[in-house]
């Protein structure tokens, strides 16, 4: 890949891939939703090849969450997704929100990779 004048100091990055989970929550349960990710801040830290997590929360009219995670590669995520850990992070989530909703209605996994980090 070339990088022109727009984009020097650029900084080409080899094999990390991000995966970002679109997940639907109603309004009344957000609060509820970064309760639930902020109670596990740092379950995540020590495994292999990952490298960030952020939970984004829409600050329009959306109803969309994005819960983003960068990983080493593929095989570095494959090994969250079948590690007891992941296992141990997702049992509950269907768990109700104390007003007795639920805390998402859908949700999405989007595979992307870093082309060029500025």
């Amino acid at each position: 890949m070339l990088l022109g004048s727009c984009c020097r100091g650029a900084t080409l990055v080899v094999m990390t891939v991000i995966k970002i989970n679109a997940i639907t929550v109603p309004a009344e349960a957000g609060d509820e939703l970064a309760n639930r990710f902020g109670a596990r801040m740092g379950a995540i830290d020590g495994q292999d090849g990952f490298e960030g997590f952020e939970l984004l929360q829409p600050t329009d009219d959306r109803n969309v969450w994005l819960v983003l995670t960068r990983w080493r590669d593929q095989e570095a995520f494959d090994g969250w997704v079948s590690s007891p850990a992941f296992q141990h992070g997702h049992r509950g989530a269907d768990k109700p929100t104390d007003a007795g909703g639920p805390v998402s209605t859908d949700s999405e996994l989007w595979h992307y990779e870093v082309s060029v980090s500025i």
